[in-house]
C-alpha cells in the first residue's frame, strides 16, 4: 500500500501529458484556465486539498471529534457523549490568489497552531498542466502547563512542525483524487519515541449531486529505520494509519462534513505521530467539520 501511494504521487504528476501534447496545437489560440471546482472545499476530513479560496476570503472552521464508537457502545451513544471529545476552532484568510494563512486553537493539549497553504500549480482545462500542486505547513505550540514537559523545561519543548506536499487531479466532473507526502517534527517527545516522521496519504472526493459528495482518506505514517532514533518500532514510537470516510454538503457560504475517522487528533502532526487507533479493529469515531465563508 505504501509503494502504491508513492507511485500514485509520481503518476499524478505526469498523468495526462500525452493528451496535452495531442491537443496543444488546437488549444494555442484559446486562453487556458484552471479546471472548474476541482474540490468543493479546501479541507477533506483531516487533510488539506489543493484548493484555496478566492483572495480576501475569511473562513471560520469548527472541527469536532467525538469519542471511540466501540468503547462504551450505547452507554455514551457510540462515543457522541464521550468525555474524550476533541474540538478545534480555526480562522483562515486568503491574503492573495492561491495563498492562505490561518490560526487554530485545539482543545486537546491546547495547541495554538499557525498555518499557511500555497497552491503552486493549478490543473488547466486544456490539460497542459495535468495536476494541481500545493504546499501546506504549520507550527504548533502545546499550551499545557510547564509540568508536562519535565524538569528541564524550555519553551521550545512546546513546538511541533508539519510540512506537506499535495499533488491532485480532477479526473472528471464527479471525481478528484490527491496524493500527499508529509514530514512531522516534535521538539520534545516521550522516552522511546521519535522526534521525526515521514508519511504518505491518498484522499478523494466523489460527487453524486451538485451539493453532495462522498469523501475518503487514508494516511500512512511510514516506518523508516534510517530516520528512527530507536532500534525497533513499537506503539510508543510509531503511529497507526488513519482511515476516514464521510459525506459533504456544500452551499454558497457554508460547508458541512460528517464522517467516521480513526484519529482523535485534529492537528496533522498529532495524527501522523501519535494515532494509536486501529480502524481494522473498529477503533473509529464520529466527527464533523463546519465551514463558514465571508468575502470582502
Amino acid at each position: 500500500m505504501k509503494k502504491l501511494i508513492l507511485n500514485l504521487i509520481l503518476a499524478l504528476a505526469v498523468i495526462g501529458s500525452t493528451f496535452a501534447q495531442d491537443k496543444q496545437e488546437t488549444k494555442e489560440k484559446t486562453k487556458d484556465k484552471p479546471v472548474y471546482a476541482p474540490w468543493d472545499n479546501d479541507v477533506l476530513i483531516d487533510n488539506q486539498t489543493t484548493l484555496s479560496q478566492p483572495a480576501k476570503t475569511l473562513e471560520f472552521f469548527i472541527y469536532h471529534r467525538f469519542g471511540l464508537v466501540n468503547q462504551n457502545s450505547i452507554h455514551d451513544l457510540f462515543g457522541i457523549y464521550s468525555p474524550g471529545a476533541n474540538l478545534q476552532l480555526a480562522l483562515n484568510y486568503t491574503i492573495m490568489k492561491n495563498l492562505t494563512i490561518g490560526y487554530g486553537l485545539t482543545k486537546n493539549k491546547m495547541y495554538n497552531d499557525f498555518h499557511a497553504k500555497w497552491t503552486i500549480l493549478e490543473q488547466t482545462r486544456s490539460n497542459k498542466i495535468p495536476v494541481a500542486v500545493a504546499l501546506y505547513g504549520n507550527f504548533a505550540i502545546d499550551g499545557r502547563s510547564n509540568e508536562n514537559f519535565g524538569l528541564d523545561y524550555k519553551f521550545g519543548d512546546r513546538m511541533s512542525y508539519f510540512a506537506q506536499l499535495i499533488v491532485a487531479r480532477k479526473f472528471c466532473d464527479n471525481f478528484s483524487l490527491e496524493a500527499t507526502a508529509s514530514w512531522t517534527h516534535f521538539n520534545s517527545v516521550a522516552v522511546g519515541a521519535n522526534h521525526d516522521n515521514i508519511g504518505v496519504g491518498v484522499n478523494g472526493q466523489i460527487k453524486f449531486s451538485p451539493q453532495s459528495s462522498i469523501l475518503f482518506q487514508y494516511d500512512i505514517p511510514l516506518k523508516i529505520q534510517g530516520i528512527s532514533e530507536q532500534t525497533s518500532f513499537t506503539s510508543a514510537n510509531s503511529a497507526k494509519p488513519n482511515f476516514g470516510i464521510g459525506w459533504q454538503i456544500e452551499t454558497a457560504a457554508h460547508s458541512f462534513q460528517i464522517y467516521l475517522t480513526t484519529a482523535s487528533g485534529i492537528l496533522p502532526q498529532e495524527i501522523y505521530m501519535y494515532n494509536q487507533n486501529d480502524w481494522t479493529k473498529g477503533e473509529i469515531m464520529f466527527g464533523f467539520t463546519i465551514t463558514r465563508l465571508w468575502n470582502f
